[in-house]
């Protein structure tokens, strides 16, 4: 079920499947990773109260608490499905059912696979939800991270970029029209946030990440000063999703592609 590798050349388009779709279908076999290759999951967050449900019984007790601290219903209910729709994509890979993936957190927070979980398997996680949907991407043996946001036109997107982004950055969003800015500055923060996200460091060190964005919208370089907190050796995947949305994917090095599951790419 796993199809089409895009590599850094062009563009991974990503459509969201229903989340009722991902967790009330048994799946057939094991997913398989190999080295190099980023697997990307879109998920529509939309689910039924048997789904919401469901999801919230495979949630340890810490994803439980967190969900019952967020204020709107609705919050809770997406973080729910997101949660659960992340164990229902890691239980493919790891040939297990969703409620006994065991998940735990690094020292500097990244959630991360216990080895009781895992086995021999080197599987890598990172994901993002905003809106409504979730997207998750899942490697093997290197570190990832993505981020996906919806593009918002009340943000004072230039006051921010240049508060958080390098020169560089708040240079391109200004030269936009007027019309384009708040899509250019969320294409810069969904790239910054993926390395962010891949190494585990907060937005502390957005202005440590200095994106160049390519002639092509597909991929994005990146560059890390002298004695910063990152490891260098970064590249992004910038992601096609609907309009007016953003997306990206980051891990290190350049020769690694990505498949996207079965909501296609």
């Amino acid at each position: 079920m796993i199809s089409n590798v895009c590599g850094l050349e062009g563009t991974a388009v990503i459509s969201f499947q229903s989340i009722e779709h991902m967790t009330g279908t048994e799946w057939p076999g094991h997913s398989r990773l190999e080295r190099n290759i980023v697997h990307l999951w879109g998920i529509d967050l939309n689910g039924s109260p048997q789904c919401l449900e469901r999801c919230a019984q495979w949630l340890d007790t810490e994803e439980q608490h967190r969900a019952r601290r967020l204020v709107r219903e609705e919050d809770r209910q997406r973080y729910v499905l997101a949660h659960g729709g992340l164990r229902a994509v890691l239980s493919r890979y790891l040939g297990l059912d969703p409620g006994v993936v065991e998940l735990c957190r690094n020292e500097v927070g990244k959630p991360f696979v216990t080895r009781k979980s895992r086995g021999q398997s080197l599987i890598t996680f990172n994901m993002s939800h905003a809106q409504g949907r979730a997207l998750i991407a899942v490697s093997e043996g290197q570190e990832v991270g993505v981020d996906l946001e919806r593009i918002r036109q009340d943000m004072e997107v230039v006051k921010l970029s240049e508060r958080y982004f390098a020169t560089s950055e708040h240079a391109v969003v200004m030269q936009s029209a007027q019309e384009e800015r708040a899509a250019k500055f969320f294409r810069f923060w969904v790239a910054k946030e993926a390395v962010l996200k891949a190494q585990g460091i907060g937005l502390q060190a957005l202005q440590q990440c200095e994106i160049l964005l390519g002639t092509e919208r597909a991929d994005a370089e990146v560059l890390v000063p002298e004695g910063s907190a990152l490891h260098r050796n970064w590249r992004v995947r910038l992601l096609s999703c609907d309009e007016g949305w953003e997306a990206a994917v980051a891990a290190q090095g350049a020769d690694w592609v990505v498949q996207c599951g079965p909501s296609g790419c």
